[in-house]
């Protein structure tokens, strides 16, 4: 049985750094700004043979309860009320401030155990300034260096008694930062993966809002700020009996626009999600849709390989809904050839309509992701298409199309194996990328195409 980690304290003492060294992976970001961290990230912690959850949260900050800073402040009290021990960090660098003795006072309220972490406390200043923690009144202070790693195994006995059983965990776990295999699940294999969808589009699309509504909790800081979401975060969620994993990114603007170190780190973070993540859910204003910057996100998950879904969010604010609909459709069709036929659904992340359309286009997309077509009955189609319409002649001589195959899905990519491949226009490229999406149901999937000779074993002969 595993028990749940939270660390608490004001902000840039240290907690992200602690989290990533906790959970062995750079997962959340750290910065010499403060207040980095907004929304509660949980990870999964191991300190030797101690295995365990740990949330990552906002620094406590004393503010309005409506403002930015109210709302990172009561995700940080909801962690507190989850959590099973509470590992309580203050800088002894910076000294013991007023602040850490009022924050001191609200984890004692909560009644949950507290352990007070000294963090910084390298070298022999730093063990000294350690002892100006007892004045918390939270017991001795664990002195620790969450960058350097150390008293980490101090953290552990003080974990130790939490852990009421020893777990077996495999050595090999899977992260947001491992690739699954390329030829998908195996049903036979073992438990089912969860499906895992990146969330993503400009700053102030309804991200965090549609994610929300999804898992029916307000699990993610929200707000009429532009730019709240700073961590790519990862939330777990059953639908329909199907396992997803749902990833909330930060809002990507044009990368001119993107000059702060932060933003850079953000943006850096969103494009990691996108990367390992099989659904690509791109949120799109009803109201301003697709400006640039949503086309070059598109463009971008069409590189990455990714199975990509438009949401089209604010649906409820469209008044002539049936003509909006249609006129989006024959745009995408006309700015998104590389993706024809891609899914368009209407929701409203603020008031969840549509959620339940839009969880069926993810899995019908990544169904589409992962198809195979059987050789055989790809090469029937290919001889009629080339009969058709047969490659154009270069320098006077036909170019031989001879045979194609499926080398691999996620997504799909096909070998075309040919005479002169590198002399093929690409407008026939085309026809038959566009002949494979209509004949085989490919319908808004990226498709990948290469083009093969077989190698002659008299050339080498001839030029002798």
């Amino acid at each position: 049985m595993t028990f749940l980690v939270a660390i608490v304290g004001r902000p840039n003492v240290g907690k992200s750094t602690l989290f990533n060294r906790l959970v062995g992976k750079k997962l959340a970001l750290v910065d010499d700004t403060p207040g980095v961290t907004r929304d509660r990230r949980e990870g999964d912690g191991k300190l030797g043979d101690l295995r365990f959850s740990v949330l990552d949260t906002a620094g406590l900050e004393d503010a309005d309860a409506v403002s930015l800073q109210g709302r990172m402040r009561a995700q940080t009290d909801q962690a507190i009320r989850d959590a099973d021990v509470i590992l309580f960090m203050v800088d002894v660098r910076a000294g013991i401030l007023p602040v850490d003795h009022e924050f001191a006072n609200l984890v004692r309220e909560s009644e949950k155990p507290v352990i007070l972490l000294a963090n910084k406390a390298e070298g022999r200043l730093g063990e000294q300034a350690a002892y100006d923690a007892y004045a918390l009144g939270l017991g001795e202070p664990v002195s620790i260096s969450a960058e350097h790693g150390e008293g980490m195994a101090d953290i552990y006995e003080k974990l130790m008694p939490f852990s009421d059983v020893e777990p077996e965990w495999d050595e090999d776990e899977a992260g947001i930062d491992q690739a699954d295999d390329e030829e998908g699940d195996d049903p036979e294999s073992g438990p089912k993966r969860p499906l895992r969808i990146a969330i993503i589009g400009r700053p102030n699309a309804g991200k965090s809002t549609l994610i929300n509504n999804i898992i029916g909790d307000d699990r993610l800081l929200t707000g009429p700020e532009a730019g709240i979401t700073r961590d790519s975060i990862s939330v777990d969620w059953t639908w329909r009996e199907r396992p997803l994993k749902l990833f909330d990114t930060a809002g990507i603007r044009r990368k001119a626009r993107v000059v702060q170190k932060l933003e850079k780190l953000s943006v850096s973070d969103a494009l990691r999600a996108i990367r390992f993540s099989e659904v690509t859910v791109i949120v799109i204003d009803s109201m301003i849709p697709f400006e640039k910057q949503d086309l070059q996100l598109t463009d971008l998950v069409e590189k990455e390989g990714r199975a990509p879904v438009f949401a089209l969010n604010k649906w409820d604010l469209v008044e002539d809904r049936q003509k909006t609909l249609t006129e989006l459709r024959e745009k995408t069709t006309r700015l998104l050839p590389q993706i024809r036929g891609v899914q368009l659904v209407p929701i409203s992340g603020l008031h969840g309509d549509g959620i339940d359309k839009l969880l069926e286009a993810c899995v019908r997309a990544h169904d589409i992701w992962n198809r195979r077509v059987v050789t055989a009955k790809l090469n029937r189609w290919f001889s009629s298409l080339t009969v058709r319409h047969p490659p154009p002649a270069i320098a006077g001589r036909r170019m031989k199309l001879r045979y194609i195959t499926q080398i691999k899905s996620r997504p799909p990519h096909f070998v075309v194996f040919c005479t002169r491949p590198d002399m093929l226009p690409e407008s026939y490229k085309r026809y038959i990328v566009n002949g494979l999406r209509e004949t085989f149901s490919l319908d808004g999937t990226p498709i990948r195409l290469s083009f093969k000779t077989s190698d002659n074993p008299y050339a080498s002969k001839a030029k002798k």
